[in-house]
């Protein structure tokens, strides 16, 4: 079953406040735009996709100056209050998260150590402790797929 069906990609959406939700052949496309700053991020959602030997999701990030891809995403987290999704995905005990924001800004973090997510943030340096705080909101779903 994949983990993007057509409830998550309208939850997302709203999550977001998007201008826009499109759904293409294999993807949905959603699009952002923040007037304040003059952006505009497309956000792409594969729910299966051909990734290598096998298939899996990937979330697929478009700006005027980046072009960003997370694949075999393994799961999200919507925060209304901050108006943000964290999209993840764990590889040999490393997580990677995209997290895109609903002023059309997004940041990625990559093969950080899991230890750094339920660490004690006070003893990491802020340039680390950054990536721990930002994907802890989803250790709950890492979690779930380290007990599957």
């Amino acid at each position: 079953m994949s983990i993007f069906t057509k409830k998550d990609i309208d939850r997302i959406a709203d999550c977001l406040k998007a201008e826009g939700v499109r759904k293409q052949k294999d993807n949905y496309r959603i699009r952002l735009i923040a007037e304040e700053g003059r952006r505009t991020l497309i956000l792409e959602i594969y729910p299966e996709v051909t990734l290598g030997k096998g298939k899996g999701p990937m979330v697929v990030v478009y700006t005027s100056n980046a072009h960003l891809q997370l694949h075999s995403c393994s799961g999200y987290v919507t925060s209304d209050e901050l108006g943000e999704v964290t999209f993840v995905g764990e590889s040999a005990g490393k997580i990677s998260g995209l997290v895109v924001e609903s002023q059309a800004a997004c940041s990625l973090y990559a093969n950080v150590k899991r230890e750094v997510l339920s660490g004690d943030f006070t003893k990491l340096g802020v340039e680390v402790m950054l990536s721990g705080v930002a994907l802890s909101l989803a250790e709950e779903i890492i979690e779930k797929g380290k007990e599957k």
